[in-house]
């Protein structure tokens, strides 16, 4: 059902012309991740994870479903890194430390960032805002622009592109070199 639904929204929503269509997946390797990259043309994807143990062997399977798949990885991101702390900025790492790092060099992987735990994060997202409207933490910001940056120059350096040209629906095909 969920996979049904998505495939609708890629599909039958009028975009306008798009640098970039970003999907947040549950994690795992199952109907949903498995629909989308059989039947959405996927240009790559970002592997996003916590850095518990179970959690990591979730990325792995992802990353290498999506191999199996032949969609390049551009990166894993680590969601839930440490604690900051407020007062002395000191930071502790709550789950495990530097587990994103252990699964980006078994899989040849950048890690495109390590996001910490963040009261400002929790709040602007429960609240509906974004975390670029309020421009109080600039350090937070910038952890999110740097892992936009790395991806795009990933995307650049992993994908080998032939052509591009304005589909008739007025979207981008792209075509790759296999």
């Amino acid at each position: 059902m969920a996979s049904k639904a998505l495939q609708q929204l890629v599909n039958e929503t009028k975009w306008p012309l798009l640098d970039y269509l970003i999907v947040d997946m549950p994690p795992g390797t199952g109907d949903i991740q498995l629909t989308m990259a059989q039947n959405i043309p996927l240009t790559a994807a970002v592997v996003v994870t916590t850095p518990q143990d179970i959690a990591l062997s979730d990325a792995g399977k992802g990353i290498a479903m999506f191999e199996k798949l032949d969609i390049p990885v551009v990166g894993i991101v680590e969601n839930m890194s440490f604690f900051e702390c407020p007062s002395c900025h000191t930071q502790s790492p709550i789950f495990a430390s530097r587990g994103a790092s252990k699964l980006a060099s078994r899989y040849k992987l950048p890690v495109l960032a390590e996001v910490p735990i963040n009261m400002q994060i929790r709040e602007n997202a429960d609240n509906g805002h974004s975390l670029f409207a309020d421009h109080s933490n600039t350090y937070l910001q910038d952890i999110y622009l740097d892992a936009a940056r790395s991806m795009a120059a990933n995307m650049v350096n992993k994908i080998k592109v032939s052509q591009v040209a304005i589909a008739s629906g007025g979207g981008i095909d792209i075509t790759r070199l296999d």
